[in-house]
C-alpha cells in the first residue's frame, strides 16, 4: 500500500445519490434544491471522492485499496465510474470518519482554496 501515500483525493463539488434501481452501481447528482434535510433519505445522501495524483488504471487501483481500508472500519463505499473516471462514494455521514483514515493511511486530501483564502 506505499502507492496510498502518494495519493491526493479531492472531493466532489457536487452531493450524490444512488440512481433508482442502481444503488451502489451508479449514482446522479442531487440538485442543490433536492439536498434532504436531517433525517430525510440520509441513506442516499453521498459524497464522492477524486484521484488527482493517479489516473488511468492505477487510480482504479488505488481507489480500491482506498475502499478496502475504508471498509476495515466499516465505512461502505463504492469505487464507480463518474464523468469517465473513477471515484470513491461513500455515505455523507461518513466524511469526517474517512477523511481520518484516509489521512492515517498517507493519502493527502485536497482543499479548494478559495474556500480557505477567499479573495
Amino acid at each position: 500500500m506505499d502507492t496510498l501515500q502518494l495519493s491526493v483525493v479531492h472531493r466532489l463539488p457536487q452531493c450524490y445519490r444512488w440512481l433508482s434501481g442502481f444503488a451502489g452501481i451508479k449514482v446522479e447528482p442531487i440538485p442543490l434544491s433536492g439536498i434532504p434535510l436531517r433525517g430525510r433519505d440520509e441513506d442516499n445522501n453521498l459524497i464522492g471522492f477524486k484521484l488527482l495524483s493517479h489516473d488511468g488504471e492505477m487510480a482504479w487501483v488505488i481507489l480500491r485499496q482506498l475502499n478496502q481500508s475504508l471498509a476495515e472500519i466499516q465505512i461502505d463505499c463504492a469505487v464507480l465510474e463518474w464523468e469517465g473516471e473513477p471515484c470513491l462514494f461513500l455515505h455523507r455521514d461518513d466524511e469526517s470518519t474517512a477523511l481520518c483514515r484516509l489521512k492515517n493511511v498517507g493519502v493527502a486530501i485536497a482543499e479548494p482554496l478559495s474556500a480557505l483564502y477567499p479573495f
